[in-house]
């Protein structure tokens, strides 16, 4: 994601707001690096000059960086450490803080009001020199819709990272609209989201799920549209004067299309709000990985959980259902995950026996949740 250019070292003199700066520090340090392997990367960026100054920090997975209002009596560069910046500054005294660097001694001085701290830094030289931001390459989305997408898809992506293809969403736009997918192979979400103009012809990525989950965090709940560069290695994500970059995973995302049934034996409408909370009250007596049990039978639902030598939870709901009696176990945290996936009232639960993928879906289709079942015993 970054090269090994390199930025300069020079003394710095700095005032600026100390709650800005308090949480444009928090915002950056959540890319800093926790490998205490290479030192550099669990730093923050401070640069300045006479008309701006910024903070950057990276892990080499993502990048972070925004503009910090500043009063520059002397510009140059430095690297602080990332951690422990982010607590000093959210506790100090003053409305002001004051960072000069002494680049000869190796440390910073910070000062606000009566507090003043002194921290050894990081040789600037040797901190990567992020992706330049292309403008001319970008494109945007409308905000709310593409981070509601995230949202409901991103809980489908696995952590498992001997498997890095599937700890990324695979985000593709194409006509007017972002189709994202995530999956850890026991589950599947797929979303489709109207997004306003978007690129020009079809783009399509990997995306690291933990980097548009930093997007997410990022972004206010409105505003502008969100700005977007998909290059060779990287994404760009530009919003409220923050840019984001993430490197884009290798590897071939799994055929989501192929996965997906395309007949059902049975397909319910429950409310979805009530079985989530029978789900969540049965699902105090999964341990073990024991399954939570649905079983299906006239005008009922029945849902149930248990593990031996600790207890038993069973709860029964009215269920629009007439067919031959169906009983199937699942996951209890993943079922409730797609069930708090759906913003719909009505929730759509499509099965074809005890032993293949359930689906869930809202009151429309676009959006679907694929859950695989758990054999149940006996």
């Amino acid at each position: 994601m970054a090269s090994l250019d390199t930025v300069v070292a020079t003394e710095m003199q700095v005032t600026c707001n100390k709650e800005e700066l308090a949480a444009k520090v928090a915002m950056v340090g959540r890319a800093v690096s926790a490998r205490s392997s290479v030192q550099i990367l669990g730093g923050i960026l401070l640069q300045a000059d006479e008309s701006s100054a910024s903070l950057a920090a990276t892990d080499m997975e993502i990048s972070l960086r925004v503009a910090l209002a500043a009063g520059a009596t002397a510009g140059g560069s430095v690297v602080v450490p990332g951690r422990l910046l982010v607590e000093i500054v959210r506790l100090l005294p003053g409305a002001t803080v004051d960072i000069e660097h002494k680049a000869a001694e190796g440390v910073v001085h910070l000062r606000s009001g009566p507090a003043e701290y002194t921290l050894h830094t990081y040789n600037a030289e040797d901190f990567p020199r992020l992706p330049e931001i292309d403008k001319a390459g970008l494109f945007t989305v409308e905000r709310e819709g593409f981070l509601d997408t995230i949202r409901r898809v991103s809980r489908a992506a696995s952590r498992d990272e001997s498997r890095p293809v599937l700890t990324g969403i695979l985000v593709r736009f194409d006509e007017g609209k972002v189709v994202m997918a995530a999956t850890d192979s026991y589950r599947l979400s797929v979303k489709e989201t109207p997004i306003g103009t978007g690129p020009a012809g079809a783009v399509e990525a990997i995306v690291p799920a933990r980097a548009l989950g930093e997007l997410q965090r990022i972004c206010h709940a409105e505003g502008p549209p969100i700005e977007i560069g998909v290059h060779e290695n990287q994404v760009v994500f530009g919003a409220d004067e923050v840019w984001l970059t993430a490197r884009r995973i290798d590897g071939q995302f799994p055929n989501y299309r192929q996965l997906l049934p395309e007949t059902f034996e049975a397909e319910i409408q429950l409310p979805r709000q009530e079985l989530a909370d029978v789900v969540r009250r049965a699902k105090l007596m999964v341990q073990r990985n024991s399954p939570v049990r649905l079983r299906f039978e006239q005008g009922q639902l029945t849902v149930s959980a248990q593990t031996q030598d600790v207890g038993e939870a069973k709860e029964t709901m009215p269920a629009a259902y007439s067919g031959e009696t169906i009983e199937i176990g699942f996951n209890a945290e993943f079922l409730l995950d797609g069930l708090e996936s759906v913003m719909d009232e009505t929730v759509r639960l499509k099965l074809i026996s005890p032993l293949r993928p359930g689906m869930i879906h809202g009151e429309s289709d676009d959006f679907l949740y694929l859950i695989m079942p758990i054999r149940l015993a006996g």
